[in-house]
């Protein structure tokens, strides 16, 4: 039943993200107004494939960046170096895959993919 605990704890993880994180409610809304966006356009199915799997994508950044700040933010509260550099670089990683995400609709829209 390892499983079923294993699927409890990655349900414990959405609610808190969802429930702490405003960064995260954020990109299930985008999530949710993009995803049917993209299935709904006569997009082409490259291009709907890739705009979906970035937008599972995103949720999946997001949702390791919380867990890299929760983890920092549970050390202490000083500021140390490797600690800002820990949540800059998940944070990073979040601009990386919206910046993605918006260049990626860009050329969906233009027909470029």
């Amino acid at each position: 039943m390892r499983v079923i605990k294993a699927f409890g704890f990655s349900l414990d993880g959405l609610r808190a993200a969802f429930g702490d994180e405003a960064a995260f409610r954020e990109v299930v809304l985008m999530a949710l107004v993009g995803v049917p966006l993209a299935l709904w356009l006569s997009l082409s199915p490259l291009a709907t494939v890739l705009i979906v799997f970035t937008h599972v994508l995103t949720l999946v950044v997001e949702l390791l960046n919380t867990g890299i700040e929760a983890a920092i933010d549970r050390i202490g509260p000083e500021i140390h170096a490797e600690s800002k550099k820990a949540k800059d670089c998940g944070s990073a990683a979040q601009l990386v895959m919206l910046v993605w995400l918006v260049a990626l609709w860009g050329m969906a829209l233009a027909g470029r993919i």
